[in-house]
């Protein structure tokens, strides 16, 4: 197929493009792994099209994706006309932020126009970027210069079962900022920084964070890396282990930052969505997604995400009341 010798592909990519992928399957397949039959290993990376629609206009890309993989390999510079067709049919309004399949209009024209021929003005193929050192925002202040001066709050550390119905009090409760269910929340951080950068301490709820993270996998390998993380003693602690829903809300900021993601600066990117160690009552996973700034649930017997783990300290503070 002619379109793929004019990209770059790995070998791990197969050169054929998924049609009937989706972004909703893509995530299914990629990041909640064991919900597709025809992922033989996590090595597999498959190319298809989807329209976004977060920008001024709606953009067509063709993206290359695998289980820690996400690359646009081209645009496509489709009539303006034909993708807001393909997003009406499919219920969406010019105005939605989201992202949509391809539907057999654009399919066709895209197998005409792009596919097919051996060479076709209208792909774009992305630039390939050198991998920068990721910009962790200004330095923080030392604990005890945060300007906090208490009481501290202590936000439910509990694994137990939250339903659907208690999500939106929950935001509520805690003034959390979530894109869809509490869009005027807000929760204030005091960070410092112990000295150490591989940690931050939030000095009001006394919890001790990774700036970074661990990498994606199912949360029984998840539990294991925990597990060994402990053992080694990382940051000098033993006692490292999955936020509760609370918890990671606590880091969740109204607006995304440069980094294209809902957290202060001071956290690594590189963990776009986590787990939580609250379980979903009747079934499921509690995820926070950083990069669209809201709380979802995933089902499935062994979803896959990423982690950042915390821990509780009772941290001294100049000038606190409690």
């Amino acid at each position: 197929m002619s379109i793929f010798e004019q990209l770059q592909l790995s070998g791990s990519t197969v050169p054929t493009i998924e049609w009937d992928m989706t972004p909703d399957l893509a995530f299914c397949t990629f990041s909640a792994k064991g919900l597709r039959e025809d992922l033989t290993n996590t090595d597999e990376r498959v190319c298809y099209f989807f329209i976004d629609n977060w920008g001024d206009e709606p953009k067509l890309y063709l993206m290359e994706r695998g289980v820690r993989h996400v690359h646009i390999l081209a645009e496509i510079k489709a009539p303006i006309d034909m993708l807001q067709r393909c997003i009406l049919q499919q219920g969406g309004r010019l105005s939605s932020r989201d992202n949509f399949c391809v539907d057999l209009a654009l399919r066709q024209w895209l197998q005409s126009e792009v596919v097919e021929p051996e060479q076709s003005d209208y792909l774009i193929p992305a630039l390939e970027e050198t991998k920068a050192t990721e910009d962790m925002g200004e330095t923080l202040p030392a604990p005890g210069a945060t300007g906090f001066n208490g009481p501290g709050i202590v936000l439910p550390a509990t694994n137990n079962a939250v339903t659907d119905d208690q999500i939106a009090p929950l935001l509520e409760q805690w003034n959390f900022y979530d894109s869809t269910r509490n869009p005027q929340g807000k929760w204030i951080n005091f960070l410092a920084d112990p000295g150490d950068q591989l940690i931050v301490v939030d000095e009001q709820t006394s919890l001790v964070w990774q700036r970074s993270g661990l990498d994606l996998c199912s949360i029984r390998s998840m539990k294991q890396k925990i597990e060994q993380l402990n053992q080694e003693g990382f940051a000098g602690s033993h006692d490292w282990r999955l936020p509760s829903i609370e918890e990671a809300l606590s880091l969740m900021q109204p607006t995304a930052n440069a980094k294209g993601v809902h957290l202060p600066d001071c956290f690594s990117k590189e963990q776009p969505f986590i787990f939580t160690s609250t379980r979903r009552k009747p079934t499921g996973y509690w995820f926070i997604d950083y990069a669209q700034g809201k709380i979802y649930w995933s089902s499935g017997t062994v979803p896959g995400g990423f982690a950042r783990l915390c821990r509780s300290q009772n941290w001294s503070r100049i000038g606190s009341t409690g």
